[in-house]
């Protein structure tokens, strides 16, 4: 089983509209409502690769209701295992531009987690981390729930031999990472905040030296680069695609995390997740991938080792 970890789960919400005018009124041409959240994107995608796969996090009030039913609905579900609260789970709105292709996001805060709450959480983490092959620690902290969260976490499935992904940023990944986790997976404004290096083969370096045992950087378009103890690696979709990006990094994420738990090596986990990723920008809402293009896509991303591991 493969658990994902999503602490402020949201119900996304995706607009389109012919052209996005600052300061107009727009007629939206089609709605799109999606469990999301990213740890939540990660598990749909597993669970479409056939992996079960359980989702933990929060979920409360009217709007986490409706996150749920639809985390339910899905075609391949994972396993609920959200723990309830007090406060209404975020709203995300997504607003795509049809003439340009570009994305416009608006992203809620999240409910407030009271300590009561947090500890709950606790509880549940604990005992799914027994039957977890790997444990994804996904997305932004809601209010209320301290810095070091994703540290400790971190602690606990190192402490239970469970590899561990975090997928986060800001001061939480500066925690998280002196924690040790298996993997971080920034993007380039995430990195660089993080080490204030621009230059993305510095900077995944420098994150690395800060206690990761791998970290796989986000390039955008230019694909996944890969700073691990087996090497330096890249990777690279075969061609530029136009598209909706969001949910594009937490596909990378699942396609990391299932070629980890079946035991890949790095090439093919790379190329698995650059595949995914570009599958998702063309299909046509947040959090799901286009099957026939990954499948086209897979065999022809570009991966190579750059050099040993150091």
């Amino acid at each position: 089983m493969i658990l994902t970890v999503t602490l402020n789960t949201a119900l996304d919400l995706t607009y389109s509209v012919p052209v996005l005018v600052p300061h107009g009124s727009h007629r939206v041409r089609e709605v799109t409502e999606r469990p999301g959240g990213k740890g939540v994107n990660v598990a749909r995608v597993l669970a479409a690769l056939g992996h079960d796969t359980v989702v933990t996090g929060f979920a409360g009030g009217r709007t986490g209701d409706v996150l749920r039913e639809l985390l339910g609905a899905l075609p391949h579900a994972p396993t609920d295992a959200l723990v309830g609260v007090a406060g209404n789970t975020r709203r995300t709105v997504a607003v795509v531009d049809r003439s340009t292709g570009d994305t416009t996001q608006l992203n809620e805060p999240g409910p407030h987690i009271g300590s009561d709450e947090w500890a709950a959480f606790l509880g549940t983490f604990g005992k799914l981390l027994p039957e977890a092959d790997a444990v994804a620690l996904c997305g932004s902290l809601p209010p209320g729930i301290h810095v070091g969260a994703y540290a400790e976490l971190i602690r606990l499935a190192r402490s239970a031999g469970v590899p561990v992904l975090l997928d986060t940023a800001g001061e939480p990944l500066r925690r998280g990472i002196a924690a040790r986790p298996d993997l971080i997976k920034p993007n380039a404004d995430e990195l660089a905040q993080l080490t204030g290096a621009r230059e993305p083969l510095r900077a995944t370096r420098d994150a690395r030296r800060r206690g990761a045992h791998s970290v796989v950087a986000s390039l955008g378009p230019e694909g996944l680069l890969a700073v691990t103890p087996d090497g330096i690696w890249r990777a690279r979709p075969p061609r530029a695609v136009a598209g909706n990006p969001t949910g594009a990094g937490d596909s990378a994420v699942a396609g990391l995390l299932s070629a980890l738990a079946e035991g890949l090596g790095w090439q093919d986990r790379l190329a698995r997740a650059v595949a995914l990723s570009t599958a998702t920008v063309l299909a046509p809402a947040a959090g799901e991938f286009d099957r026939a293009a990954y499948e086209d896509l897979l065999g022809r991303v570009r991966t190579e080792r750059q050099a040993p591991a150091a």
